[in-house]
């Protein structure tokens, strides 16, 4: 870990010059480095596509949601957020070099939605992407250097996950870690920040519900669905995770998702123990009497073909288990209460979505259940300007708008008196 141990020395070192500089020469940094990274757009989705698998238009699409938060993150180096107040000023000051930790699922996006507001606040960086998508996020730093990110200011490095997370966790230098992933390794990593009490942002699980009222408008309903379940073959932590579809029109909404699937083209899986474990979770529930609508034995390999349960009931493990496959498990309510309960019985609380043709009814119930964010006849719930996180065990803190670059200060109150 020396080498780790002195990247974390080389960000330290170049901190306070990289604090002091002019916010508009932050910014035009950050600019030239969203520029770059829209100039090699193609490159970049192919090397993405390369290792992830992920369908060359979504990989496109990923690239310009990557571009998004250094374009809005600039524009927010040059706000100032001190304020006078009556007896003194709060000023706000770079928190100090700061780690992240990014996922294999958005190899790109992921990356700048930690780095861009940690560089425009004056935080210097160093990231750990995952070792299954190591290249996506080598080919970002190539162009950030081009831009003017030079080295302590930025740095990646790639290997041992475990070490290196211990190395980010316990180096005194580091003043906050970022962290997108799984709730269990979130957890470790939380206890591991509390020997030198850093500041964390986690954005952990999801088991999304995606609930339908009898009310839908089900056409609009169904394309969500699909897209929402079926993205990236259902590898995605705001994808919808469980189906709470209303009494009066199961039996509709079953047979038209089921229609839309027939002939859906998805990618594989990132590994084969991830198609492995999605089996299980399947041959689980129909073992426990769930119905297999769509559906058929997995093939050697990390190909799993998009999967549709319904019957599903709350004692099976795959109603309490992000699936993170093609499967799209299907709940049958008959009240508003019954939906608010199934929704929130989970430890999970990234994102909901309700579909529902009386929006004050939606309303309602976005408000009563437990989730950090929640589309109502809509999925897309994420973009630069909107922030980012959930509640209970999936997370703490927020990504994405102003509430993504506040991560990254410290808040110093002065007050003075007149000699």
């Amino acid at each position: 870990m020396d080498d780790v141990a002195n990247k974390i020395e080389k960000i330290a070192a170049k901190f306070p010059k990289w604090a002091a500089k002019n916010a508009e020469e932050r910014r035009k940094i950050l600019l030239k480095w969203n520029d770059l990274i829209l100039e090699n757009k193609q490159f970049l989705a192919q090397v993405m596509h390369n290792e992830c698998a992920k369908l060359m238009p979504e990989c496109l699409a990923e690239i310009d949601y990557a571009a998004s938060f250094v374009s809005w993150y600039a524009e927010q180096a040059v706000i100032s957020r001190n304020q006078v107040i009556e007896n003194g000023e709060v000023v706000y000051q770079p928190i100090g070099p700061v780690a992240a930790i990014t996922p294999w699922n958005f190899p790109a996006a992921m990356i700048t939605r930690k780095v861009a507001p940690a560089l425009a606040a004056g935080c210097t960086v160093i990231c750990k992407p995952s070792s299954l998508t190591p290249n996506t996020a080598l080919a970002l730093l190539q162009l950030a250097r081009k831009a003017g990110l030079g080295e302590g200011v930025l740095e990646i490095v790639v290997g041992d996950a475990n070490k290196i997370g211990k190395e980010f966790t316990s180096n005194p230098l580091i003043k906050k870690l970022s962290f997108t992933g799984s709730t269990a390794v979130g957890k470790l990593l939380i206890a591991q920040c509390a020997d030198t009490v850093k500041k964390v942002t986690m954005e952990l699980g999801g088991n999304a519900p995606f609930i339908v009222f009898a009310d839908a408008d089900l056409e609009l309903a169904i394309d969500a669905a699909v897209k929402s379940r079926f993205r990236f073959s259902g590898q995605t932590c705001i994808c919808a995770n469980r189906f709470l579809v209303q009494a009066e029109i199961y039996d509709k909404f079953v047979a038209a998702l089921a229609g839309k699937l027939v002939d859906l083209k998805i990618a594989p899986l990132i590994n084969e123990k991830a198609a492995i474990k999605v089996e299980k979770l399947v041959q689980d529930a129909v073992k426990n009497g769930a119905n297999l609508v769509l559906g058929k034995q997995r093939a050697d390999g990390r190909y799993y073909p998009p999967t549709i349960l319904n019957n599903v009931t709350q004692g099976m493990k795959i109603f309490s288990t992000e699936i993170f496959g093609p499967v799209a498990t299907i709940i049958k309510f008959s009240s508003e209460k019954e939906a608010i309960a199934l929704a929130n019985d989970t430890e999970y609380g990234l994102a909901a979505y309700i579909f529902s043709g009386d929006l004050a009814r939606a309303r309602k119930v976005a408000e009563a259940i437990n989730f950090g964010m929640v589309g109502v006849n809509e999925i897309a719930v994420a973009s630069a300007n909107s922030p980012f996180g959930g509640m209970n065990q999936s997370g703490i803190g927020r990504e994405g708008s102003h509430f993504g670059i506040e991560e990254y200060f410290e808040v110093k109150f002065i007050t003075q008196k007149s000699l």
